[in-house]
């Protein structure tokens, strides 16, 4: 890998798919802001498993609980994306977190569109939002995010995401939520392939149409799986350090991901969620490189999937590829 050394990772145009917004607070932002409201600052280590990984994340909202933080977070989150080498951002959203400061679902998606567009403009990053779904609540609350997802498909909002514990809770569940995201022109995106296994990934492409799947990296374990994501051009959306604090691989020399690039499969390299894990976007790629394995050619292709397979604008796509070729010092 001696090339690898000479090309700088920063450099890279990437797009950051898989980042959900709370968790891509600055620990300083969460410190600052939890000493002037007078609230036990949230843990945000030392967690075993998902179940004590989502409680955790629960903490991160009540320092957000004021509109001016949450412009704040999103605010910092593109800058840092930006210094990433991020040109696009997608960040998971879920507006339900917010409806005691914002009254509904409707208003508290419009102020986090406001905001993300004037964070955008202001730090050169082009940002969409995943309206994530929560798969232990009831397909009611679903549906309603799908319908306030699709009423802002023309306003910054591209996909419909699908989160929590996949143990026990069918993606097929959802299906008529995904349905009315899918009609306006929304990516279908769930998580699936993390906690479960192939049977996972299998329910998120053929009964949630997915276009991207979050995480996804247990298709490994069913090959017919495997040539079937890469037949349709599905990406998955990996995270490599979150794999392994949420027990999903015990190895990162051992990660699905260079097989599964092998195969044909589509993938991108995110953080999930960065203040839990530790590595924002920049550093994930350092740890696919030094870590997973990676060429630089595979990094680029990551970087490209993480671009082309979105709704990103054509002009960013057309600028993102010449310059990843650039980078690269080869054509795709």
């Amino acid at each position: 890998m001696a090339d690898s050394a000479l090309r700088d990772l920063a450099a890279l145009p990437k797009g950051h798919l898989h980042v959900h917004l709370e968790a891509a607070m600055r620990p300083a932002t969460l410190a600052e802001l939890a000493e002037e409201m007078s609230v036990e600052i949230p843990p945000v280590s030392g967690f075993s498993g998902f179940t004590a990984f989502a409680d955790m994340y629960q903490g991160l909202l009540a320092v957000l609980a004021r509109p001016e933080n949450l412009v704040r977070l999103i605010d910092e989150a593109v800058a840092d994306a930006a210094s990433d080498g991020a040109v696009y951002v997608e960040f998971g959203v879920s507006p339900q977190f917010y409806l005691e400061t914002f009254g509904t679902v409707g208003a508290a998606l419009d102020a986090h569109l406001d905001a993300v567009r004037i964070a955008g403009e202001r730090h050169g990053v082009e940002v969409g939002l995943m309206v994530t779904v929560d798969r232990t609540e009831p397909l009611d609350e679903a549906i309603a995010l799908a319908n306030a997802a699709a009423a802002r498909a023309d306003r910054g909002v591209v996909s419909l995401g699908l989160a929590n514990e996949e143990r026990g809770y069918s993606a097929a569940d959802f299906a008529p939520a995904f349905d009315i995201a899918r009609a306006a022109g929304l990516q279908s995106a769930p998580h699936a392939g993390e906690l479960v296994g192939p049977e996972s990934v299998w329910q998120a492409i053929d009964d949630l149409g997915a276009s991207r799947v979050l995480h996804g990296v247990r298709a490994i374990e069913d090959p017919a799986l495997v040539a079937e994501l890469a037949r349709r051009g599905i990406c998955l959306d990996t995270c490599p350090t979150s794999n392994l604090l949420l027990d999903v691989v015990d190895d990162l020399a051992r990660h699905p991901l260079p097989q599964l690039l092998d195969a044909g499969v589509r993938c991108s390299i995110n953080a999930d969620d960065p203040i839990l894990f530790g590595p924002g976007i920049l550093d994930e790629y350092v740890v696919a490189r030094e870590q997973i394995g990676l060429t630089d050619r595979q990094l680029a292709a990551c970087a490209w999937s993480s671009i082309e397979t979105t709704l990103a604008g054509d002009a960013l796509k057309a600028r993102a590829k010449a310059d990843i070729e650039a980078w690269l010092g080869e054509a795709l």
